[in-house]
């Protein structure tokens, strides 16, 4: 009898193996844990980041305040040349530029004035009252003659009383009166013969030569106010001649800022067209003030601060007069002090404060500034030489919070 070999059992498909729990384990955690990553990283992006501040170092250097305003050039002695005698003024050949020499170089000429023709009529008249004033002359003489031998006689008679005194008076006053209108007459002849003269003079008989007019100083013709011939009188401006390189500069500054200018502050002139700067030094400040209105039509009260130009001429040649520059006045200045940009400072009510680093926090400190120029601001008391400073913190940094340096600066 044959035995039979038994038959291996075969799984379940439906039975639980090893391999099958563990992708049900994976296909149940993965979708939490990607939701716990996806929160992680939500939470990570939301957590508040320490802010990147770009910093400044506080430094010890030079600083001064100036006064920046704009202003012209202006020649200092300037010289108006005028007719001295009436006259035709001969055309004038000179142009602006032209180079003078004083008292050899001739910038005029003028001629003496022809007088007025007299035509028939007048010429008539005119003799007719010559005529007049000879014959009232003539009679004039006999009246004085006849009252002084009237006169002399009385005379006689008054020594022996054969007349009164009121007629000596009376013939005395007779004889003074005569010799009035014999003056008189005589005066009358010698206007008329003046006016026949006129008529003789006319074609150049008895004129003067023409008068040059020379330069007063060595220098160049700035204008010429008559070019054209013409008829001018005595005073009447010709042209205007002046040294270009004798230059001042003016600056128009406010008034209060006029007041802090004091005479002998050093300056310089830029913006006038040239490489670099010219140094220039405050003359004076002009005692009376005047209004001007701004470009924001704001009325303001102005002065002029007058500028010694102290470049050499040779070094500035190109520049002319009324020329615009503007000038930088120094009102103060140190070689050595401590400062800090003026934008890493804030208000703090009526005070300064400056957000200085201190590790990986920041630290609100109150400062005591000083003067300022814009830029830089002077530092007395809050700060020392190498602290770093937040530049132009603004509004949303506050005392012990932590900061991320962006940029590290030396100064402005």
């Amino acid at each position: 009898m044959n035995a039979t070999s038994p038959v291996p059992a075969q799984p379940s498909p439906t039975a639980p193996t090893p391999e099958r729990n563990r992708r049900m384990l994976l296909r149940r955690f993965v979708p939490w844990a990607g939701a716990a990553l996806l929160a992680g990283l939500i939470v990570a992006g939301l957590w508040p980041q320490p802010p990147a501040v770009e910093t400044v170092r506080v430094s010890t250097g030079a600083m001064r305040v100036t006064i920046n305003e704009e202003g012209k050039t202006r020649i200092r002695q300037r010289f108006v040349v005028a007719a001295p005698v009436a006259g035709q003024l001969r055309r004038i050949g000179w142009k602006a530029g032209g180079q003078t020499v004083a008292g050899e170089t001739v910038v005029a000429v003028i001629e003496p004035m022809r007088p007025a023709l007299l035509d028939p009529r007048t010429r008539a008249l005119a003799e007719a009252r010559r005529d007049v004033a000879l014959a009232t002359v003539d009679r004039a003489k006999e009246a004085h003659r006849f009252a002084s031998s009237e006169l002399r006689r009385f005379e006689q008679l008054g020594v022996g009383r054969v007349v009164s005194p009121q007629e000596l008076e009376a013939v005395q006053w007779r004889e003074a009166s005569a010799a009035r209108e014999k003056a008189v007459a005589e005066s009358s002849l010698k206007q008329a013969e003046a006016e026949l003269r006129e008529f003789e003079v006319v074609g150049g008989a008895g004129a003067s030569g023409p008068v040059e007019v020379r330069a007063p100083v060595s220098g160049r013709v700035l204008r010429v106010f008559e070019e054209s011939a013409r008829a001018v009188t005595v005073g009447t401006p010709l042209l205007e001649i002046g040294d270009p390189s004798d230059l001042e500069a003016v600056i128009e500054v406010l008034s209060r800022d006029g007041a802090a200018i004091a005479p002998g502050s050093s300056a310089e002139l830029v913006q006038w067209g040239g490489a670099g700067p010219l140094a220039a030094r405050v003359r004076l400040v002009e005692p009376a003030a005047f209004t001007k209105v701004s470009a924001l039509g704001v009325e303001e009260q102005r002065v002029n601060a007058v500028l010694d130009i102290l470049t050499p001429a040779a070094e500035r040649s190109t520049l002319g007069d009324q020329f615009r520059v503007e000038g930088r006045i120094v009102v103060w200045e140190e070689e050595r002090t401590l400062k800090v940009p003026t934008g890493a400072l804030f208000r703090k009510g009526q005070d300064w404060a400056a957000f200085v680093c201190q590790g990986d926090r920041l630290v609100e400190r109150p400062v005591k500034v000083g003067r300022s120029n814009g830029p830089e601001t002077q530092v007395l008391s809050g700060l020392a030489e190498g602290d770093e400073v937040v530049s132009y913190p603004g509004g949303r940094l506050r005392d012990g919070q932590r900061f991320k340096p962006a940029r590290v600066r030396s100064g402005p």
